[in-house]
Parts: C-alpha cells; sequence; structure tokens
C-alpha cells in the first residue's frame, strides 16, 4: 500500500474539489483495508461494519480539512483507530455496569471466532490476534496485515517509529505464544 501515496493524495484533493466519483474511488480502494482493521481490533463482523461506516463518516466530515493528501493512508487508519477505541470504551463501560449488576459472564461474549483446523498461515495469524491485548494486536494489524510502512505506523498510532519497532516485537514474541498453545507452533515464522 505504500507506493499508492501519490494516487491517494491525488483522489484526495479530487474529492476536496468536490468530486464525487474520486470519493467512491477512494472508498472502493481503502474500504477493505478499514473493515479488515476494525473487523481485527474490535473482533465482530457485524460490529465492523458499523465502525467501518463510522470512519468514513469521519473521513467525510475530515477530508475538506486534510492539509497533506499524501498521507491519507495514517490519517485514516488514525479515524479509525479512534472509532475503535472510543467504541471499546463504551463496551468496556457496559461490560463494567453488566458485571456490577448480573457478574461478569457477558465479558467473555465478546471473544473472536477461532479459524478452522490447520488451514493458511494468514488465518491461523488472525486468530492468534484474539489472543492478543489491544496495543499489540493493533500494531500487528497495522504493520502485517494492512503493509503499512513503520512510519506510516507511528502516525497512525500517534506514537514514534521506535516505539512501533517495540511494540511490533513483543507483539511477534506474544503471538507466537499464542499460536503455540492453539497447536499452530509449525507455518509461522518471526
Amino acid at each position: 500500500m505504500g507506493g499508492d501515496e501519490r494516487r491517494d493524495g491525488l483522489l484526495v484533493v479530487r474529492c476536496q474539489l468536490g468530486e464525487r466519483e474520486a470519493f467512491r474511488e477512494l472508498v472502493r480502494v481503502w474500504h477493505g483495508p478499514v473493515w479488515r482493521y476494525v473487523r481485527g481490533m474490535a473482533g465482530s463482523a457485524h460490529l465492523a461494519d458499523d465502525l467501518a461506516q463510522e470512519v468514513w463518516l469521519g473521513v467525510v466530515r475530515g477530508l475538506p480539512r486534510l492539509r497533506q493528501p499524501e498521507r491519507f493512508a495514517p490519517w485514516l487508519f488514525t479515524i479509525a483507530r479512534r472509532a475503535v477505541a472510543e467504541h471499546l470504551r463504551h463496551a468496556y463501560r457496559a461490560a463494567e455496569a453488566a458485571a456490577e449488576d448480573a457478574g461478569a459472564e457477558d465479558a467473555e461474549a465478546a471473544a473472536g471466532d477461532d479459524p478452522a483446523d490447520g488451514v493458511l498461515t494468514t488465518m491461523q495469524v488472525e486468530a492468534g490476534l484474539s489472543g492478543l491485548p489491544p496495543l499489540e494486536r493493533e500494531v500487528l494489524i497495522l504493520f502485517h496485515l494492512q503493509d503499512l510502512p513503520l512510519a506510516a505506523c507511528a502516525e497512525a498510532l500517534g506514537v514514534p517509529p521506535g516505539t512501533v519497532k517495540s511494540r511490533l516485537h513483543r507483539a511477534r514474541r506474544m503471538l507466537r505464544s499464542v499460536l503455540a498453545e492453539r497447536g499452530y507452533e509449525r507455518g509461522y515464522g518471526s
């Protein structure tokens, strides 16, 4: 995706000039990656649909003010990250309230699905992601599954590149452990 910065920048400028077709093209190119990101972070396809829609509403509202059109990808994932964080804040508050009223049983309902036995490495990795804390899960999704360059990940996460590197290292180690626990020891490289 990193090689498409120029195309994205041109599409953003065309959107800022009011070309509806340019926005459709931007959505066509980026909806899949945004949906996969929010799906990975939220753990639910249904929820990913809603969150992706919120992200695109944020894009529509903020696009006229985007000063660096070539930085669209990190900006887009920053919006997606905020949408997921807002959802998680509400979900945690609701879970805490439910736990106080009825016990902690509902808190486990948000866990992600396990993939079918022994399929593709990507599916194994995606399954392992559900076992990671949000910060580690997020950096792996952005860097490995969305193919964002390190600098774009740092920008989207609002941290220095060195922090992204250390989170990636820790996340890969944690993911290896999760996959080993689930019996996927073979097939996952560092």
